[in-house]
Formats: C-alpha cells, structure tokens, sequence
C-alpha cells in the first residue's frame, strides 16, 4: 500500500462521504473512487459499504483506518526527526499540559541536564489530551501523561508518581469549610458547574459548565466563582487566595507518567527516562 492511498482512505472513512473527502484532499471525486476501488482489490476486502443512504466502514475498513491512522503518523514523525537531524537539531523535544506537573517537571529538567552528555531539552506546552498525537506525528519524542485523563494507548511508559485529587473552589464557599468532600458534593453545587473539556476531536460536550484549555485558565475561573473542579493534588503549590482546595476522599487516585514512541532509539530519550523514574 502507498502513503497516497492510506490518505485518501482516511480522508473517506472520517469523512464517510465521499465528495467531501475530495474536497478535503483537493481532488476531483472520480480518481478517488478509483482509488478506494482498486484498495480494496488488492486487499481482497470491501472496507466500505456504500448504498443510497451514504457510506460506512464494514469490519475490516474499521481495522485499516486506525492501522492507517498510526502508519501516516510514523511517516510524518519519520519526516520532522529526519528534518531536525539534518538541521542540528539533537535535542530532545518534551510535551506536557499547561499547568500540570509543573513542580516535577522542574526537578526532572534540573536532574537530567546535570547527567553527563545531557542533549537540550525543548519543552511544548499544550492542550488537553494533545500530548499522544504530537509524540506520534514527530513533533515531540516524549511527554508527559496524566492517567485516568490521558490515553497511553501504543505508547511506551513509566509511572512517576500518583497523587489524590482535590476540590478546588473559590475561597470563601461554604464547602471550603469542610474537611473532606466527596465527588457527589462536588457535582450537586448549583451555583459552581464543572468546567467542559475538550474531546479528542476539539468539540466540547453539552453541559452548563466553561469551556476551559488548560489549567491555568481554569484556575481563574475557579478564582471568579465561575466553576469547581477536581484536580490532582499537586496543583496546590499553584494556588493563590482567590481559591482554596479540599481533599476528595472518594475521587480516582492520578497516575502521572513518562510516555514516549515504542520504536524510539533515542539514548538521550533513554537517559531522560531513567532520570525521571529515579525521580
């Protein structure tokens, strides 16, 4: 199979439709058809079904489009590491959400770089559930994860640490004065909406909460009596007197992990993961 097909492939099964797929591709419909057709020829399997009410994937289609997902990946991250290499750049590019970890993020960048042979270490900061698809299309070579919240799916991976959570709010409710709360609490209080996150695909769910991007615009929301929220309990080293924070004694324990490519060879990428795990 070629790249151009996998892409043309994958443009249709998201799309399920294809004149749009060829809108988004830039092709004329006809040499797309034709292309799907003789896929699915060589393959000897129809990946999808199409009838008068629109097109959907059949079994093995749902197969291939997320083996082509991850094949696209690999080629665009062979293509920006091969770039930077080429460019001199030999350092190491790290990714982590905006506002989390910050503390042993901190400790980790200080402990690695007094390591003998320490390569410069870039760091990203992103978006919620952004760090999987920069590791996987090249642009970063090992990230940060938060798990329940963040998927490691195809990763490589160490635990770091795990942590409670706590409800944050702002200062001066009449839940601060608890000394404990449970999610339950947290969830019934009309006045202070759960934040809206966003999905894998950017959109956010229904709901009366904000919409927030990461943390450090979620703590002032919180600070404005806007919202409430559960956070790991590392995030109290970032609070100030606008908010305060109350242990969950009934929220899920928060694994934080170091993540990288499972087809990575990188030693420095190996040196700054043994330095993280003896953190």
């Amino acid at each position: 199979m070629e790249t151009r097909e996998l892409r043309y492939f994958v443009a249709v099964a998201e799309e399920l439709h294809f004149g749009r797929a060829a809108q988004r591709l830039g092709i004329a419909q006809p040499p797309l058809s034709r292309a799907i057709g003789q896929l699915e020829r060589r393959l000897g399997v129809p990946l999808l079904e199409r009838n008068s009410r629109g097109v959907t994937l059949t079994e093995a289609g749902a197969v291939l489009l997320r083996e082509a997902r991850a094949a696209l990946d690999a080629v665009e991250a062979a293509e920006r590491r091969t770039r930077r290499a080429a460019a001199g750049q030999a350092g190491l590019v790290l990714v982590t959400k905006a506002g989390a970890s910050t503390e042993l993020l901190s400790k980790l960048l200080a402990a690695y770089a007094a390591e003998p042979d320490a390569a410069p270490v870039d760091v990203i900061l992103c978006g919620i559930g952004e760090q999987g698809r920069l590791l996987r299309d090249g642009r970063a070579d090992v990230a940060l994860l938060h798990r329940p919240f963040d998927s490691s799916a195809g990763l490589d991976t160490e635990e770091l640490t795990t942590e409670a959570q706590v409800a944050v709010l702002p200062a001066g409710h009449p839940l601060t004065t608890a000394a404990r709360l449970r999610l339950s609490d947290l969830q019934n209080v009309a006045d202070l909406p759960l934040p809206s996150w966003p999905k894998s695909d950017g959109t956010y769910p229904d709901g009366p909460g904000p919409r927030v991007r990461d943390n450090t615009q979620l703590l002032q929301l919180i600070a404005l009596g806007r919202c409430a929220a559960a956070l790991p309990e590392s995030c109290r080293a970032h609070l100030n007197a606008d908010v305060a924070a109350v242990p969950l004694v009934d929220a899920p324990l928060v694994t934080t992990l170091i993540a990288w490519p499972p087809h990575s060879r990188s030693r420095a990428l190996a040196a700054l993961v043994r330095t993280a795990t003896r953190l």
